[in-house]
């Protein structure tokens, strides 16, 4: 079972001035749809403010621990204080840019500023770092958007799995 992790980041959340309700129904969605997903579980969780050394440091100190799987909620958008891109794009070697397409193209189907997210997807050694946004309905939906890849996604970047056929009838 793949080490999952999320980090909530967010200014008004870290100095507790608002309850974070993205990171935990994040972490709900996990828990009801992952593969094999077991209850007692642990699911990695972080907190941070916008601030891009820090998220940097947390998602470097994530990537050579035991997770795979590294979601971010928050940050992503075009305040002077949304650095998660940025952040996340110093710890990365490689971008997965279809999984941000996806998460943004599902997203804009019925909320259209959902093609204005900065959001990136990428690899850090082993570990699948991936943005979601902020809010609690965005977070949900980028994810569940893309829930499906992402047990295959970590199966290839361990070794461990041959393409599937890129056709169902085929």
């Amino acid at each position: 079972m793949p080490g999952l992790a999320v980090v909530t980041i967010s200014d008004r959340c870290s100095a507790g001035l608002q309850v974070d309700t993205a990171g935990p129904a994040v972490e709900r969605l996990l828990r009801e749809r992952w593969p094999g997903m077991q209850a007692s579980q642990t699911i990695g969780r972080g907190l941070v403010p916008d601030n891009e050394e820090a998220i940097a440091t947390l998602l470097h100190e994530l990537c050579h621990q035991e997770y795979d799987l590294v979601l971010t909620a928050g940050g992503t958008g075009l305040s002077p204080r949304d650095v998660t891109p940025e952040a996340t794009r110093r710890v990365i070697d490689r971008e997965v840019p279809g999984l941000a397409e996806a998460m943004r193209a599902e997203g804009a189907r019925t909320f259209q500023f959902a093609w204005l997210s900065r959001a990136v997807a990428g690899l850090c050694g082993r570990t699948l770092i991936v943005n979601l946004p902020g809010s609690e309905k965005g977070a949900v939906e980028s994810l569940a958007a893309i829930l499906p890849l992402l047990p295959h996604a970590l199966e290839v970047v361990a070794g461990g799995s041959t393409h599937p056929k890129a056709h169902p009838a085929d």
